[in-house]
């Protein structure tokens, strides 16, 4: 099936149309800035300019970093306040004028990467990580995902990722190692609680993991997310093809 897939960040949204039965972008994705915090009409307008970017008239899958129940967003840790308790489906299909399946960004991120990247024909435990302004989390077992909201564990005194999201290691000017470590020391909590067999890390960054992967130290496997930074993209276009079923 092919479905338009929409990515929501802290700081762009990005989409591309996608193959979902192989994963493949079927076009350039189209990415818009959003340096400052906007409205949700702001963000729909976004979304929408994505839509007639592709001249789309099909679905639409978005993942948004928040939690998801059923249309309502329920919070907006980097995004506007006004998200919070929003009809997000009703937002963004009267916007579109277009079926809109919505769900969390690093659940769909997790989803890709469970079907068609580096969780692939993995049945056990999977923890996945999206680093980018926040820290996105997912659990899958056999294959099913479930979203979690990892990166808000209190650490010195604030959420997580406050201090081990890609963001965080630019704004504290930390090298690769003294991060890694940092990052390392998170993961190690996770895995105390969880016991994953599997780490996924995903966001951009992963495509980095040459300069950080070996400063972590993990009990479990780890290994990049094999999709880098289209899985969000390719996985709100899944969901979108599931929930069309």
């Amino acid at each position: 099936m092919k479905t338009l897939g929409i990515d929501i960040g802290g700081s762009a949204l990005k989409g591309a149309p996608v193959d979902t039965a192989t994963g493949e972008l079927l076009a350039e994705r189209f990415r818009i800035e959003t340096p400052e915090v906007i409205t949700p009409a702001a963000m729909a307008k976004g979304v929408a300019e994505i839509a007639a970017h592709f001249k789309w008239r099909g679905p639409i899958g978005i993942g948004f970093p928040g939690v998801i129940h059923g249309p309502r967003i329920l919070t907006s840790a980097n995004l506007h306040p006004k998200f919070i308790g929003c009809d997000g489906v009703k937002l963004f299909s009267k916007a579109t004028g277009l079926r809109v399946a919505l769900t969390n960004d690093a659940a769909a991120a997790a989803l890709a990467e469970m079907k068609l990247g580096a969780g692939r024909g993995f049945e056990g435990k999977a923890l996945i990580l999206t680093l980018g302004t926040g820290i996105g989390s997912a659990l899958a077992y056999r294959g099913m995902v479930i979203p979690c909201e990892f990166g808000h564990l209190p650490l010195h005194g604030k959420s997580a990722e406050h201090f081990v999201s890609a963001a965080a290691r630019k704004r504290r000017d930390l090298s690769w190692k003294d991060w890694g470590k940092e990052l390392g020391d998170y993961i190690h909590t996770l895995e105390a609680m969880l016991w994953p067999e599997l780490i996924i890390i995903g966001g951009g960054i992963s495509a980095k993991s040459d300069k950080f992967f070996r400063h972590v130290k993990p009990r479990a496997r780890m290994v990049p997310a094999q999709m880098l930074n289209e899985a969000g993209i390719v996985g709100a276009a899944t969901w979108a093809a599931e929930t069309a079923r």
